[in-house]
């Protein structure tokens, strides 16, 4: 950029004044029409009305003209998600944008190097968001961490019914009983998003309401242990979420599907952790999608590491991390574990080295991918010795993650 044409640009907070602005330029960058507001449920001027209290809990940063018009944004939403059975606070990227004819000029890689200081002075030791562009989010230091897998099966090869203990009952989406499911199932589930009120807002966020349809597994004991969040259309039996907290509400659940056998065609649906369907059905040819989902980013290593439950402690190891934006994270990190276990972080070169990006770190401790398959695919430069230690000390749980910001 010109040094002519940056003198003409201002970087700023983006405030609720500006939400306007704000929509119009997502609407633009996202090709979000009218009519696809429509179809969603919105009437004209509720979106804006729906996203002020997003940008009202949200950081927003931005580049304004010398006509103070937005041409340029990043939002950091705050959230809290599940590492490995610890609450971390999150900073979740999003309403990133520019304008096409101020893109190439680094107005986006300054926005992102202030949300990472922003992040880091609020103690969001982690960060995710949905890639638009996967390429352009790594080269910012962002990577993988989470897929989305899609299913779809004939009425033919539904489950046959199995003899559970407990009942399904139709309810409304907003049923207390559903919050309670998920809250205790993000806690027991590794990468998932503890939802407030306002994430359950936006897990919503473009779906016609009117369509939209739940039932609750409730065991012997009338204790809810799992939920359906579905909608049927022309034929096929629709599955937004599937949630159960032991595999009894598991078999309720499908035996509740596999009722509607009479109204279906096809049932479609989305599972977002890496346990297949195909493996529990009776007829597994069925078809099955899987693509990349949500990536994630360690804000700050050396906090990032304070609070990770590592696995048994092994020998010293140190990791030599390079980081293309926080420069923070361009050190050394050694992990000492004294004799009862506990973690002691230092910048000295203790044990053996692995070198590797905030990418490659970030993928392998969220367990997405493991030490040994990174090393193979040479991501991690460090020894078998070595390797096997992380393999050790990683928990190995997959991140389950199926919201939307």
């Amino acid at each position: 950029m010109s040094d002519e044409i940056r003198k003409n640009l201002e970087i700023r907070p983006v405030t609720v004044e500006n939400v306007e602005q704000f929509n119009d330029l997502l609407r633009y960058v996202f090709q979000v029409t009218n009519k696809d507001l429509s179809e969603s449920g919105y009437e004209e001027g509720e979106i804006e009305r729906a996203k002020q209290p997003v940008l009202e809990v949200s950081d927003v940063f931005g580049w304004f003209n010398e006509r103070n018009e937005l041409i340029s944004q990043i939002a950091i939403y705050p959230c809290e998600v599940n590492i490995h059975g610890n609450i971390y606070k999150m900073g979740g990227i999003t309403g990133v944008g520019t304008y096409p004819e101020y893109a190439g000029n680094g107005l986006m890689h300054d926005l992102v190097k202030i949300a990472l200081n922003h992040m880091r002075a609020h103690q969001q030791w982690i960060s995710y968001l949905y890639p638009y562009d996967i390429p352009f989010y790594r080269k910012k230091g962002w990577e993988i961490m989470s897929d989305h897998l899609t299913f779809e099966l004939k009425d033919t090869q539904l489950p046959k019914q199995v003899d559970v203990p407990g009942r399904v009952e139709r309810t409304e989406i907003d049923d207390g009983a559903i919050f309670a499911i998920y809250e205790e199932f993000a806690k027991q589930n590794h990468g998932s998003m503890i939802r407030s009120q306002l994430n359950w807002d936006e897990y919503w966020r473009w779906e016609n309401e009117e369509e939209r349809m739940a039932a609750v597994y409730y065991n012997e004991n009338g204790r809810e242990d799992g939920y359906i969040i579905y909608w049927i259309a022309n034929d096929v039996f629709h599955v937004k979420e599937m949630i159960y907290l032991n595999q009894e509400a598991r078999l309720g659940l499908w035996n509740f599907i596999s009722a509607h056998f009479s109204m279906l065609d096809k049932v479609k649906g989305h599972i977002y952790k890496d346990e297949p369907l195909d493996f529990l059905l009776d007829d597994g040819d069925i078809k099955e999608t899987i693509e990349p989902y949500f990536m994630a980013r360690i804000v700050d290593v050396e906090e990032f590491f304070k609070m990770y439950p590592f696995e048994d402690g092994g020998k010293d190891i140190h990791f030599v991390i390079n980081d293309p934006l926080a420069e923070w994270n361009n050190n050394t990190f050694g992990l000492h574990f004294d004799e009862e276990g506990q973690l002691e972080i230092t910048h000295d070169a203790i044990g053996e080295e692995i070198v590797c990006d905030i990418q490659t770190l970030t993928t392998m401790m969220m367990s997405y991918k493991r030490p040994s398959y990174l090393a193979k695919i040479e991501r991690l430069k460090t020894s078998h010795h070595a390797i096997r230690v992380l393999e050790n000390i990683i928990p190995i749980e997959t991140p389950y993650y199926s919201d939307y910001f």
